[in-house]
C-alpha cells in the first residue's frame, strides 16, 4: 500500500476516535505521543514518582505537629527541571491564604514553619524559599534532567486546628484525623507541567503515585490507624492485641479489637513511654492518620479475590456515644465485597480499610473520615460513596482538582446500586430533584467544565448527579456484561496512572467495541435538560396500544413507563437511550397486553424530569 493511503487511512482512524470537542493543550498529548486516540497511554506516555520517608511526632494536647521527611523525587519526564514545587496543604490555616470558607478566628495561625530544607545534602536557605500560601516553590543549583533522581529532605511543624474541621484536623479532645499534613512534591504531568493550582479548601488533590515509609511518635495509649500496613504491630500493641488483629485479618466474623472495658483497662499499649508506629504504603497517591485513645475498635476482613484468596481488613473506629456507628463495620464490610463482587466487580485493591469516626465525610487512600449519621439509611449511603472512593480517585490516580466528576460521579453511582444491596428497598434519589430543577439553567454548566472554575450548584450537579446518571445510563444501554467489560478495560488500562477525560471515554469505547461519542457529546459537553413527554395513547381495538413518547428535552434519557389496566394489573416498559442514539425526537412503544388501559405513568428514579406535567396519561371517561 502506498505510504500515503496508509498515513490517510491512519489519519482517519485516529479522527474517528478523537470527534469529541478537545481543548487543544488536550489534544497535544496526542501530538507527543503521551496520550493515544484509543484511549490508551500512548508510546511516550510517562509519570514521575518519589519514596516518602516521614517521622512524625504529634502531641494531641498542643495538638502540634513536628515532622521530618526525606523524599527521593524521580524525574522520568522528558524535561529537564530547573524548581520543584511544593504542596502545603495545612497553610490552608494560615493567615491571609484564600480558602473557600470561612474558618474560625482561633484556627487561623502561622501554617507550615519549615525549620530546615536540604537538596542533596546541602542545606538551603529556609527564609528566602518562596511560599505562596500552599504552594512551596525550591529552586535547583543543578536542574534534575530526565531519568534522575534527587533528594530533599526538610524539617518543619504546624499546629493542627481544632475546630472549621475541613477534612483533617482535631475531631475531640483526644481523637484526631490528620491528613494533608507533610509537605509533598506536587504532580508534574504532561498536561500542564506543574501543578500550580492553589488549595482553597473546595476542589480535591492530585498526586503521584508513591512509597510511603512512616513513622508516626504518640504518647502512651494512643492507638494509630493509618493508610498502609502497619508493620510493627507487636512494638506497639501487647499480645492479646496483637491476636485479636491476626484474628480480624484471617477471619470473616467482626472481632472488637479494643473495646470499653479494654479502654478502661488500659492495657492494650505496650511499655509505659511514647510509641512508634509504623506503617509502609506502595503505589498509593497519598497517605493520611487517625488516632484516639477513647475509641473502640472494630475489625473483619474476607476474601475480595476468589482465584489468590486474597483478604482485606475493614475496621471501624469509633466513639461509643454515637450508637449509629455500631453497624458501620457492617456496613463497611458489605460495601467491600459488593465492590469486589457486584460492582464494579474488581478485587478490592488494597489490604485494609479503616472507616473512623470523624466530622467530615472525606476519603483518603485506605481511610474515610465519616461525621456520625442520623439514621441507618444515611449511615449506609455516606459508608458505601466514601468507601467506594477507593477505586476512583485513589486506584485510577485522577486529577481531581480539575476533574472532580471523574471520581465523585462514580462513588455517586457506586452509592446509588450499593445501598440497596446491604438494605433492600432502601430508597437513594441522591441529586435527582436538584438536577431536574436547575438543568439548562445558568447553574447547569457543561460536565467537562473544570472544577476549579465552579462553586456552588454548579459544582455539585456537575460533580455529583449529573455524571453518575451518565455512567448509569452508559451501564443500562451497554448490558451488565458489556458494561463491566468496558469499565474493566478503562480500570486495567488506566490504573496507576493519570487518566484524563478522554482517556476514559475512548477507554470505555474500546472496552464496549462501540462508538459511544455520541452520548459522551451530549450528556457531557453539550447543555440542555432532560424532559420527556407522553404524547399520544393509541389504542385501536384489534392491535396493541401504542404508545408515543417525545423527547422535548435534548438530553437522552431512558424510556420508563408504568401501564395500569382497568382490573388493577401493571405492565413495565422500558428503552433505554439508545431509541435517542440516531436524533429521533419520539418513540412509539407497544403495549403487549390486551387489556383497557386506565392510566400511563412515565419516569423513575433515577430519570429527571424538568417539566414532569405531561408524564401522566389518563384514559377519558
Amino acid at each position: 500500500m502506498p505510504l500515503l493511503w496508509l498515513l490517510a487511512l491512519t489519519y482517519s482512524a485516529s479522527q474517528a476516535q478523537t470527534a469529541l470537542p478537545m481543548p487543544r493543550n488536550l489534544r497535544a498529548t496526542y501530538a507527543k505521543g503521551t496520550r493515544a486516540p484509543d484511549g490508551r497511554p500512548g508510546p511516550h506516555y510517562w509519570q514521575n514518582t518519589a519514596d516518602y520517608t516521614l517521622q512524625i511526632e504529634f502531641n494531641p494536647a498542643s495538638r502540634k505537629l513536628d515532622g521530618t521527611v526525606k523524599v527521593v523525587y524521580q524525574n522520568n519526564s522528558p524535561d529537564e527541571l530547573r524548581e520543584l514545587w511544593f504542596k502545603l496543604y495545612p497553610n490552608l490555616y494560615q493567615a491571609g491564604a484564600p480558602r473557600s470558607t470561612k474558618f474560625r478566628a482561633e484556627d487561623i495561625g502561622a501554617g507550615v514553619t519549615i525549620e530546615k530544607l536540604s537538596i542533596a545534602g546541602q542545606p538551603q536557605a529556609v527564609k528566602s524559599l518562596a511560599i505562596d500560601n500552599t504552594n512551596m516553590v525550591v529552586p535547583l543549583a543543578q536542574p534534575l534532567g530526565p531519568g534522575q533522581s534527587v533528594e530533599v529532605s526538610i524539617a518543619y511543624s504546624y499546629v493542627l486546628n481544632e475546630g472549621s474541621h475541613q477534612r483533617t484536623g482535631e475531631i475531640e479532645p483526644g481523637a484526631a484525623f490528620i491528613a494533608y499534613f507533610f509537605p509533598r512534591i506536587a504532580v508534574y504531568d504532561d498536561i500542564d507541567g506543574w501543578n500550580k493550582t492553589p488549595y482553597t479548601g473546595g476542589p480535591e488533590f492530585y498526586n503521584d503515585f508513591c512509597h510511603f515509609s512512616v513513622d508516626i511518635t504518640m504518647p502512651h495509649n494512643y492507638v494509630v490507624w493509618a493508610t498502609g500496613d502497619l508493620t510493627n504491630a507487636s512494638q506497639v500493641l501487647t499480645k492479646k492485641y496483637v491476636s485479636r488483629l491476626h484474628e480480624a485479618s484471617t477471619k470473616d466474623g467482626i472481632v472488637s479489637i479494643i473495646d470499653s472495658t479494654d479502654l478502661r483497662r488500659r492495657d492494650y499499649s505496650v511499655g509505659r513511654g511514647d510509641l512508634t508506629w509504623h506503617f509502609d504504603a506502595r503505589d498509593v497517591t497519598d497517605f493520611a492518620f487517625a488516632t484516639s485513645e477513647h475509641y473502640v475498635w472494630q475489625s473483619s476482613s474476607l476474601v475480595v479475590d476468589p482465584a489468590t484468596k486474597r483478604r482485606t481488613r475493614v475496621d471501624a473506629v469509633y466513639n461509643t456515644r454515637h450508637r449509629d456507628y455500631l453497624d458501620v463495620i457492617e456496613l463497611a464490610r458489605r460495601t467491600v465485597q459488593a465492590m469486589s463482587y457486584t460492582f464494579p466487580k474488581w478485587p478490592y485493591p488494597y489490604a485494609h480499610e479503616t472507616v473512623f469516626d470523624g466530622l467530615d465525610q472525606m476519603e483518603y487512600p485506605m481511610m474515610v473520615n465519616d461525621n456520625p449519621s442520623p439514621n441507618r439509611e444515611a449511615a449506609i449511603t455516606l459508608t458505601d460513596h466514601e468507601i467506594f472512593h477507593t477505586m476512583f480517585p485513589f486506584y485510577m490516580g485522577i486529577n481531581e482538582t480539575k476533574y472532580g466528576w471523574m471520581d465523585e460521579g462514580w462513588a455517586t453511582i457506586g452509592e446509588w446500586i450499593i445501598s440497596p444491596l446491604i438494605q433492600p428497598g432502601l430508597v437513594d434519589d441522591y441529586g435527582m430533584v436538584p438536577y431536574a430543577r436547575a438543568a439548562d439553567t445558568e447553574d447547569d454548566l457543561p460536565i467537562v467544565t473544570l472544577t476549579t472554575q465552579q462553586t456552588g450548584a454548579p459544582f455539585f450537579l456537575n460533580s455529583y448527579p449529573k455524571p453518575g446518571l451518565g455512567y448509569l445510563y452508559v451501564k443500562d444501554l451497554l448490558g451488565e456484561e458489556l458494561f463491566t467489560k468496558a469499565l474493566h478495560t478503562y480500570i486495567r488500562t488506566w490504573h496507576g496512572k493519570h487518566p484524563m477525560p478522554y482517556d476514559f471515554f475512548y477507554s470505555m469505547n474500546a472496552g464496549a467495541g462501540q462508538n459511544l461519542d455520541w452520548f459522551w457529546q451530549r450528556w457531557f459537553f453539550d447543555a440542555g435538560y432532560p424532559d420527556l413527554a407522553i404524547t399520544s395513547v393509541v389504542r385501536p381495538a384489534d392491535k396493541p396500544a401504542q404508545i408515543t413518547v417525545t423527547a422535548k428535552g435534548s438530553k437522552p434519557v431512558p424510556v420508563d413507563l408504568t401501564v395500569t389496566f382497568d382490573n388493577g394489573t401493571e405492565e413495565k416498559i422500558h428503552r433505554t437511550i439508545a431509541v435517542w442514539q440516531d436524533g429521533a425526537k419520539s418513540v412509539t412503544v407497544p403495549v403487549r397486553n390486551g387489556r383497557t388501559i386506565k392510566q400511563v405513568t412515565l419516569g423513575s428514579l433515577y430519570v429527571p424530569d424538568s417539566y414532569p406535567a405531561d408524564n401522566v396519561w389518563t384514559a377519558p371517561q
